[in-house]
């Protein structure tokens, strides 16, 4: 039994040792590594890109009934560079206290995002975080709502539509923008965009039918990327496509099983969330509220064009009519931002969005990882320093699990004191394991020990440190 505490023992403390040689040591350095590699394959593709010249942009095509339209893929640009990329389209500029970017007119597109409060490296003078990039980029990056229906309608809104900005053309917390298309048919859209102090986005869609003919349309919303982050390699986080929906709940595709099967296609649903997220950041679509949908998560290749491919996660809301001089409104919303826990909380009991919780990988033991960073969080702000508020936390875990320790202890020294017995045991029926295993049960119960007693209290601290490390993985 001494063997087998030792054992234990051991295991604990060498999760322990390399969670914090990961955590203190290896961490820091690969996202370094990794956030530098980043930008330097991004220049480097964008200098290419500009030798290269301009390419076929992808045409307009029709698109079958209740169907999404392809993608934008865009020309690529002559212009070396995300800035000139922005400002070679009409915009309607975006300035929160948070973030700040652009809407392109075409296609009414989110693809100009930056994060106020977030930088590339610790140097505080290092560029902002650009969470969204134009279609025209090989790192493109964004989220669209459109429409799709029948031939009948005519042309609906889409990656191509060149809408008008009726009146405000900055979005600020308390000025949306409105901005406006009327097709051949009739048919006139009327897109509000609103966004909070935050990360979200409300995008308000009124369809007004001044034609002679009924119409119907489907809502669709997507976000669509086009290169692929670098990720370590690692199943403590998942960073891919996400969302939950319908009666399978959660749902995560890892790049790379995209990849291979091309497409999920969950059942639909009527409520819930999907898109993209990384380890810090997310772009996420929440489809109209008590619509039916169809979710998919998508991998595309490209034969030609100025992207190999592409990663989608989207949904498809069930078609609806709209009679001659009749209405309708559809409202969707885009979270694009930080995944801050407190702020992905409230959005999750204000805006009653299912599970949105889940967008931050809380893992196996989320009923452990969720106290563990509430506590964390506290004893940060009553210290103002992590260190300090890690310590404490550990401290405070220790006095938590002491009274089992206690017991592992007491019942490690009475198996010292049989430890005569036990041996004298072992000679006796040194040729007969049978009778030295009873004897030994015999033993144990005329001695009232437990021989597991001094061992399970250390398996059971293994999954809160684990805990412990997943917290401070995902969160700092």
């Amino acid at each position: 039994m001494e063997n087998n505490r030792n054992f234990f023992i051991t295991i604990a403390l060498s999760v322990l040792i390399l969670a914090l040689w990961q955590y203190f040591y290896v961490m820091p350095r690969s996202e370094m590594q990794r956030e530098a590699a980043r930008i330097e394959e991004q220049r480097v593709a964008e200098q290419k890109k500009a030798a290269q010249g301009t390419s076929p942009g992808a045409s307009e095509t029709p698109v079958q009934p209740g169907a999404i339209p392809n993608a934008p893929g865009g020309d690529a640009v002559t212009p070396a560079g995300r800035e000139q990329a922005i400002a070679s389209t009409s915009r309607a500029k975006i300035d929160t206290p948070s973030l700040e970017g652009s809407i392109n007119l075409t296609g009414a597109r989110l693809d100009d995002l930056r994060l106020k409060h977030y930088r590339e490296t610790v140097d505080k003078t290092s560029p902002e975080i650009a969470l969204l990039n134009p279609a025209s980029l090989s790192n493109g990056y964004f989220a669209e709502i459109g429409f799709s229906g029948t031939p009948d309608v005519g042309r609906l809104p889409g990656p191509d539509t060149v809408w008008q900005t009726d009146g405000n053309a900055t979005l600020t917390p308390a000025t949306p923008v409105t901005l406006t298309f009327t097709n051949d048919k009739g048919l006139t859209f009327k897109r509000t965009f609103s966004v909070d102090s935050q990360y979200m986005f409300t995008v308000s869609d009124m369809v007004q039918n001044g034609g002679s003919a009924p119409a119907t349309l489907s809502n669709y919303g997507r976000v669509t990327r086009f290169d692929k982050p670098a990720i370590a390699s690692t199943y403590v986080l998942h960073e891919g496509l996400i969302g939950v929906t319908g009666s399978e709940g959660l749902q995560e595709y890892k790049y790379s099983s995209v990849e291979s099967d091309k497409e999920y296609k969950p059942g639909k649903s009527s409520d819930g969330w999907l898109g993209i997220t990384d380890k810090y950041w997310a772009v996420t679509l929440v489809p109209p509220s008590g619509r039916e949908f169809q979710p998919k998560f998508s991998y595309f290749e490209f034969k030609s064009g100025p992207h190999p491919h592409s990663y989608q996660s989207d949904f498809l809301s069930d078609p609806v009519t709209i009679a001659p001089g009749q209405s309708t409104t559809v409202e969707s919303e885009i979270f694009a931002g930080a995944k801050e826990v407190s702020t992905i909380n409230a959005y999750e009991k204000d805006r009653h969005i299912r599970q949105f919780d889940l967008l931050i990988d809380w893992g196996w033991f989320y009923f452990i990882t969720k106290p563990m960073f509430w506590l964390i969080d506290t004893l940060y702000k009553f210290f103002g320093n992590f260190g300090l508020a890690i310590l404490a936390t550990t401290v405070i875990v220790k006095a938590l699990f002491f009274p089992l320790a206690n017991k592992s202890y007491a019942s490690m020294a009475n198996m010292k004191k049989v430890q005569p017995k036990m041996l004298e045991i072992r000679e006796k029926y040194a040729d007969d394991k049978m009778k030295q295993q009873q004897a030994m049960m015999e033993l144990y119960k005329t001695e009232k020990i437990n021989p597991l007693a001094g061992c399970w209290p250390v398996a059971l601290q293994i999954p809160v440190f684990f805990s412990l490390y997943k917290v401070l993985y995902i969160t700092i």
